[in-house]
């Protein structure tokens, strides 16, 4: 007998869609904001983001993560990081506290367990056409400014760090499954990957050299009100790493965007302008720029798997491939 007969096939969700009128009745009545007057699903990410508007014209962001990808108390670390930030007066889009004074609310999934959190709308826009030279060494200023308040921060969770075992050796085991059907290509990358963390093993992961990084720097994370006025977001990448990491996190994006090498070279002044970086860190930026590209390969390839598995194909891996090897090439100007 067909079992659609019976009323049809029982299947698990991977990933569902929330109702944005459950949203708003059982998630964003929690908090003491007006009443809400939007609420649109604003996009589709490693967590799903709604911009929120409320009678007296004032806009948030809620953020839902997806199933798969950050634990609870990543997510809690994340926000109270945030306002470590804001009560230094860091320019971040900082999450606010339910009524009950809860960072972070749990939302019963079909698939699992989900978090929301609801942010300050950061002020101004990302810039058009990419960072000019002033809002880039204004942005690397301010990233340095983030890792030495950062110095004093203290969360009640505990998060795992940015270091050589979370940016290659779990990136690894990510990617390995994709790169199953080229060979070549995957003992290439692991022979790549041993010697980027003998390399790093050579950083010290002490202060100033290790502090708590923003984990996705870049212009896409960025509103600017004018050149001068920024305020970051998106912090879920966060946790403790090398300072110089950010740097390379920094590159890998520019790289990867086609960022002017002035407007990366602006950048790093700006952060040496606070924080200058020592000769071991400087040695280190090439090595944490490839780290850095293979830990976001393996977010992507990850994130596909569950949402646009189509990407995955022959292309894909020799774009990925040919960036990942050019990235180690002294040639391959970074500044």
């Amino acid at each position: 007998m067909d079992t659609n007969d019976l009323g049809g096939i029982s299947i698990p969700a991977a990933y569902s869609t929330l109702s944005v009128s459950a949203i708003v009745a059982e998630l964003l009545s929690r908090y003491g904001i007006p009443e809400v007057r939007i609420c649109q699903f604003w996009r589709r990410g490693l967590s799903d983001v709604y911009w929120v508007e409320t009678t007296d014209g004032s806009s948030y962001i809620l953020r839902i993560s997806h199933h798969q990808w950050r634990s609870r108390s990543d997510v809690i670390y994340e926000l109270e990081f945030l306002e470590h930030l804001h009560r230094h007066q860091l320019p971040v889009a900082y999450p606010l506290r339910t009524k009950n004074g809860e960072l972070c609310l749990t939302v019963r999934a079909p698939e699992g367990d989900r978090f929301a959190s609801l942010f300050i709308y950061a002020p101004g826009s990302v810039p058009i056409g990419d960072l000019n030279l002033v809002q880039s060494r204004v942005l690397g200023r301010t990233v340095a400014q983030v890792h030495a308040s950062a110095q004093s921060f203290q969360s009640t969770v505990a998060r795992s760090p940015l270091d050589a075992e979370q940016l290659l050796d779990r990136s690894l085991t990510n990617l390995d499954g994709f790169l199953g059907d080229y060979p070549e290509q995957r003992q290439a990358i692991h022979g790549i990957a041993a010697n980027l963390s003998q390399r790093l093993a050579t950083l010290p992961k002490a202060s100033p050299y290790w502090t708590v990084c923003w984990g996705d720097p870049h212009s896409g994370n960025t509103h600017f009100a004018s050149d001068t006025a920024l305020t970051l977001f998106d912090f879920d990448q966060c946790g403790p790493g090398w300072r110089a990491f950010e740097l390379g996190k920094f590159l890998q994006v520019a790289m990867s965007c086609g960022v002017a090498r002035k407007v990366r070279r602006a950048f790093l002044e700006g952060y040496e302008s606070i924080a200058p970086l020592e000769a071991v860190e400087r040695e280190m930026i090439r090595p944490l720029t490839q780290a850095a590209y293979l830990w976001n390969w393996s977010i992507v390839v990850n994130y596909a798997q569950f949402h646009d598995y189509c990407r995955l194909d022959a292309h894909h891996l020799r774009k990925r491939f040919e960036m990942f090897k050019m990235l180690g090439v002294n040639d391959c100007h970074l500044f």
